[in-house]
C-alpha cells in the first residue's frame, strides 16, 4: 500500500506541525512540509492525499506583506474543488475562511489565550471528522484574530460562550479549527516570550499559563490525537 502524503504549509519557523505531525505519522501518513516564507515552495496538489495549513503570526489578509498567502488561498480553493481532505489550524483556518469568501478580523474581546472549552454545536456530532470529538474537551487558544463571518455553505461546529468561531466544516472534506491542537510547551515558549509584555499589561501571568498548559499535556494528547488520526483516515 502506498503511503499517503500530506502537504503541510508552515508559515513560520516557530509554528511547526510539532505533535500533530507526529500523530499523523503514527497514523500512517508521510508529511511534505513546505516553508514558503523562505521562498517559492508551494507545489501542485496533484501528488498529495491531503493538505494541512498551519498557524502563524501574520494576518489572513496580509497578502501584500506575505507574498505566499495568496497562493495558499489558491491551493485552498483548488482543494475544495477537487475534494482533497484539508485541515486548517488557527491562521490556516482563517486563510480557508478568507479564501472562500468569509471574513477574518481582530477579535474585539482581545487575544484568546490559554486552555478553553470547546462549545460544540448541534451539527458537530454528525460531522465526519469532528463528530467523534464532540464531547467536553479543552484546547489551547493563542490568537488575536478570529473568523467573524463564515463563507457560504460552511457549517459551524464549535464556538465559545461568546460566539467566537472555534471549528468549522467549510466543505465536505475541508475543516478549520481556531485552537492549536499541534502545540506543546516547547512550541509555546517563544510565543509566550513575544507576548510577555502585553500579558503583563493585561494581568496575565505568562509563566503560570505555560505551566498550566504543560500540566495538561496528557489531557491534550488524549483530546487531539484523535483529530490527527481521524484526518489521516480520510486521506488514505
Amino acid at each position: 500500500m502506498t503511503t499517503p502524503v500530506v502537504l503541510v504549509v508552515e508559515h513560520d519557523a516557530e509554528c511547526p506541525p510539532a505533535p500533530f505531525g507526529d500523530w499523523l505519522a503514527e497514523a500512517g501518513c508521510a508529511l511534505d512540509v513546505r516553508r514558503p516564507y523562505r521562498g517559492p515552495d508551494l507545489p501542485p496538489l496533484t501528488s498529495y492525499a491531503g493538505l494541512l495549513v498551519l498557524g502563524g503570526p501574520m494576518g489572513a489578509d496580509d497578502d501584500a506583506t506575505h507574498a505566499w498567502l495568496g497562493p495558499v488561498k489558491e491551493l485552498v480553493r483548488e482543494a475544495r474543488g477537487s475534494g482533497l481532505p484539508t485541515l486548517g489550524i488557527c491562521l490556516g483556518h482563517q486563510l480557508i475562511a478568507s479564501a472562500l469568501g468569509g471574513r477574518v478580523e481582530r477579535n474585539p474581546r482581545g487575544q484568546q489565550v490559554g486552555l478553553l472549552d470547546l462549545g460544540w454545536t448541534a451539527a458537530a456530532p454528525a460531522d465526519a471528522l469532528m463528530g467523534p470529538l464532540a464531547t467536553p474537551r479543552r484546547g489551547v487558544q493563542w490568537n488575536d484574530d478570529v473568523v467573524t463571518a463564515l463563507p457560504d455553505g460552511a457549517t459551524l461546529l464549535a464556538e465559545t460562550a461568546y460566539g467566537e468561531v472555534q471549528a468549522v466544516r467549510y466543505a465536505p472534506a475541508m475543516w478549520g479549527v481556531q485552537l492549536h491542537p499541534e502545540v506543546d510547551a516547547e512550541v509555546l515558549r517563544p510565543w509566550a516570550e513575544e507576548d510577555r509584555g502585553s500579558h503583563e499589561t493585561r494581568g496575565i501571568d505568562t509563566d503560570a499559563l505555560l505551566r498550566e498548559i504543560d500540566a495538561a499535556r496528557a489531557e491534550l494528547d488524549e483530546a487531539w490525537r484523535p483529530l490527527a488520526h481521524g484526518f489521516a483516515a480520510l486521506v488514505r
